[in-house]
């Protein structure tokens, strides 16, 4: 089987112990039967969560510590906040997991989440805080990315 490639947009609600589904064409995707293991973490740069398979984890940490300077206290402390802001979530056999309270703070979220597929990881957003963009805009942004791309191959 080929890289898992995961896309799409669903919503889901989170119980007051803090427990939600993770959609299930994302379980199936994933392979995700009971006692499958993700990777939690709040995003570098958005206020959302992101759900890593062990796999794709890995090589972030690995792409991480191959530009770090294990003798540099600024790259150790990047480093060890990088990881120490992450958790393993276990699902159950019934496909839900916990989101530990720090982390529905961190990512404002109350009852009601969305889950985005990344292509290699799903981000987990309180719904309405994921902004949607008009496709007039996204249009004109990609378009801008993709020409440029496309004149540094000649």
């Amino acid at each position: 089987m080929g890289k898992i490639r995961l896309i799409g947009t669903i919503e889901a609600k989170v119980d007051m112990k803090g427990r939600v589904f993770l959609p299930a064409v994302f379980r199936r995707l994933l392979g995700a039967g009971g006692d499958y293991h993700l990777i939690l973490r709040k995003d570098v740069f958005e206020d959302c969560l992101v759900l890593y398979t062990e796999d794709e984890w890995y090589k972030r940490l690995d792409e991480l510590h191959a530009r770090l300077n294990r003798w540099n206290r600024k790259h150790q402390d990047i480093f060890r906040r990088f990881v120490a802001d992450a958790e393993w979530i276990t699902l159950d056999a019934g496909g839900r997991f916990l989101i530990p309270k720090r982390y529905l703070r961190m990512a404002a979220i109350e009852q009601e989440v969305v889950f985005v597929g990344m292509d290699d990881t799903i981000e987990i957003w309180a719904k309405g805080k994921l902004l949607s963009e008009n496709s007039e805009s996204i249009g004109n942004e990609l378009e801008d990315i993709m020409s440029q791309s496309a004149g540094s191959d000649e």
